[in-house]
């Protein structure tokens, strides 16, 4: 089998399942804004955009350090899944125990009227819970992962999002029904529910996260109460760069929601990051599949770093996802006006113009995850961390200059821009530190002529379907005449 087919097993038998399940939450988006009114959402968005930032916290970047050690150090593999283990749960209950007791004030900083801090405090609570369970489940996912079980790793990701999908139908719909025609339990149902409520997509998280950590009570058992000092004390030095990375990143991604909120006026803020919440879930089919690309790389890009070619097949897999984000990135755009009917309500449409330049900074984000392998590989992750901040600077700095003026479309612009200064900064200090062959001639031609493509579809031509798709025609056709000689090559080594 030739590593290109090897990589690309690996990245559909881990990517897939999250493709799945990714794309069944992505379902709940028009029964949401449907639902709920645009200021109610804005509570929903915002809740889950403090919730990411958390996450980064709690996994303290093991994920990574588990496979870099797992490879680095085969002879101890227990060792190295207790103590990525151990670090992780010990932060994590700190900050479920510290979370409990100061519920109250958390509630009244987050509540934008001081009439919902008693809804605030049950939102922060079931966020509490949440958060620890899916952070102490990160390191026997990876388990799964490193095991070679995508079965196990599959069937986890589905029970979490058919309990979380289930449960919202459950409470938005079910529940109002017996109600409402008076059947069995509807007085005790009565008692209790509250129409339009949004705590019980968080509930429903919540029940979806406990199922998870039933299923993977067998990784736990694994676990052996012994702690490696030694060895941790070398993690530690690789993971906490990777912390600050990976924290960095989620402020990109989440702090243009939450600072909306606090610097637009009182009486638009929900209503606005509502609006901007809703636009992004158009943006989750790039994420999407640079989420399923890195599952399925990280571990083969660890794995496979012995090998005699494996700067020129890192090379080789950049420029092909490259070719595969710049199509995607098209195709989305040409076909924008049947994806904006995910949102129902029309009201969500007026910022449809953010979306180009999400998904350019999506593109951008992509590629720089792609590069990043090299700081991940040479034990330099301290880089990693100098970038991400970079990019968080950007994204301070400029948010705060930005929204009060532009509102939703200056956080566009900026996630847009940090992810393209972080993308050129990881790919220059990589060339230096641990240069790859990477192909920059045809990789800027594709990046450049899908960018104006989009553009033009998108502002020029009013997103008319016809014009858009044909544009998509015309760059896979040319894509396909470029890269045939290649392709036939790798086909054949395959």
């Amino acid at each position: 089998m030739s590593v290109y087919k090897k990589f690309l097993g690996q990245t559909a038998i881990y990517g897939l399942s999250t493709v799945f399940s990714r794309l069944f939450n992505f379902i709940l988006t028009p029964i949401y804004t449907n639902v709920y009114a645009k200021e109610t959402y804005g509570i929903f968005t915002n809740m889950y955009a403090n919730a990411s930032i958390i996450n980064a916290v709690l996994a303290f970047g093991m994920e990574s350090t588990y496979f870099r050690y797992l490879n680095k150090f085969e002879n101890k593999k227990q060792e190295v899944y207790n103590n990525s283990f151990l670090c992780i749960a010990f932060i994590s209950t700190l900050f479920l125990v510290t979370g409990l007791i100061f519920s109250t004030p958390i509630a009244q900083y987050l509540a934008t009227d001081i009439a919902d801090v008693g809804n605030y405090k049950i939102y922060v609570s079931f966020f509490l819970w949440i958060l620890f369970i899916d952070a102490i489940c990160v390191i026997p996912f990876a388990k799964l992962r490193a095991d070679e079980r995508p079965i196990q790793y599959s069937i986890a990701k589905f029970l979490n999002i058919g309990c979380f999908v289930g449960f919202n139908l459950i409470f938005l719909f079910v529940v109002p029904a017996f109600i409402k025609h008076n059947w069995v339990g509807a007085e005790w149902m009565a008692s209790w529910y509250k129409s339009q409520w949004i705590g019980y997509v968080f509930l429903s998280n919540l029940i979806a996260s406990l199922a998870t950590l039933i299923y993977l009570l067998p990784e736990f058992f694994k676990l052996q109460p012994k702690f490696d000092t030694a060895l941790f004390k070398n993690m530690f030095a690789y993971s906490w760069p990777i912390l600050v990375a990976n924290l960095s990143f989620i402020v990109n991604e989440n702090l243009d929601k939450i600072v909306l909120q606090k610097l637009l006026p009182a009486d638009i803020a929900d209503g606005e990051v509502g609006i901007y919440g809703a636009v992004c879930k158009i943006a989750v089919f790039l994420s999407i599949f640079i989420t399923a690309f890195r599952l399925g790389a990280e571990p083969f890009f660890f794995s496979h770093a012995k090998s005699e070619n494996a700067r020129n097949t890192y090379a080789t897999i950049l420029k092909y996802f490259v070719i595969a984000l710049a199509v995607l990135f098209v195709g989305l755009i040409a076909n924008i006006e049947l994806l904006k009917h995910f949102i129902r309500k029309e009201e969500y449409w007026v910022g449809l113009p953010a979306v180009p330049y999400l998904l350019l900074g999506y593109v951008c984000l992509g590629i720089y995850m792609n590069l990043s392998i090299w700081y991940r590989l040479s034990d330099q992750t301290r880089f990693g961390l100098y970038i991400s901040l970079a990019g968080a600077i950007i994204t301070i700095v400029l948010n705060i200059v930005l929204i009060p003026k532009y509102s939703y479309m200056g956080s566009a612009w900026v996630s847009m821009l940090a992810y393209f200064v972080m993308m050129v900064l990881s790919y220059v200090l990589g060339q230096k530190y641990y240069p790859i062959p990477y192909n920059l001639k045809k990789i800027s031609a594709y990046l450049v002529l899908s960018t104006v493509i989009v553009f033009v579809s998108f502002f020029i031509f009013n997103r008319n379907i016809y014009i858009g798709n044909a544009l998509l025609i015309a760059f896979v056709g040319g894509i396909c005449y470029f890269e045939k000689t290649e392709l036939l090559r790798i086909l054949k080594k395959s």
